[in-house]
């Protein structure tokens, strides 16, 4: 954990690999994979050293959370979330948080959900594959218009495994299920 302009990180445990989770001014504003697509350059361990009290009870909750999750005992997260994007971007990770655990939509259903003809499944796609707050934010839970798992920043295989622990059925093939 450091400050790096108001900006903190913490790394921590999980069953599909450490998770690097990132704070400013007393709201997570990432969740991070080790090797996802856009995970944060530069961090290390000189930068995972101090944080201030308000960024510190966030990654506590959080971790906290994330452990409840991947043990099955947490649908719905409540840690306080910050988004960084665009208008749109935003708009989309917004109506991710409406998808139930356990459910799944297509790019173009969440296209839909947000007033847009399907000709934007594509834009919508883009912007789900930005979302910096991975599993908080569940982006794993779009699927490709067949209900094939399409790409994932965090990878393919890390999104069947968290399809598979929200029990969403045929895509439970990772040791974490097994």
């Amino acid at each position: 954990m450091t400050t790096t302009s108001a900006t903190t990180f913490r790394m921590v445990d999980s069953p599909l690999e450490d998770i690097l989770l990132r704070a400013a001014d007393g709201a997570l504003t990432g969740v991070f994979f080790a090797g996802q697509k856009y995970y944060p350059p530069g961090i290390d361990a000189a930068v995972l050293q101090a944080t201030g009290a308000a960024d510190a009870r966030v990654f506590d909750q959080a971790a906290e959370e994330l452990e409840a999750y991947f043990a099955g005992t947490l649908q719905t997260f409540r840690v306080p979330v910050r988004f960084a994007g665009s208008t749109f971007q935003r708009e989309v990770w917004q109506a991710l948080r409406d998808i139930a655990f356990g459910g799944t939509v297509s790019y173009g259903e969440l296209a839909a959900s947000l007033n847009l003809p399907s000709s934007h499944a594509r834009a919508v796609g883009g912007a789900v594959g930005r979302n910096p707050l991975s599993v908080v934010v569940p982006c794993h839970r779009v699927l490709g218009a067949s209900g094939a798992l399409t790409g994932y920043a965090g990878g393919v295989d890390r999104k069947r495994a968290l399809l598979g622990l929200e029990g969403v059925p045929a895509l439970a093939r990772h040791p974490l299920h097994q």
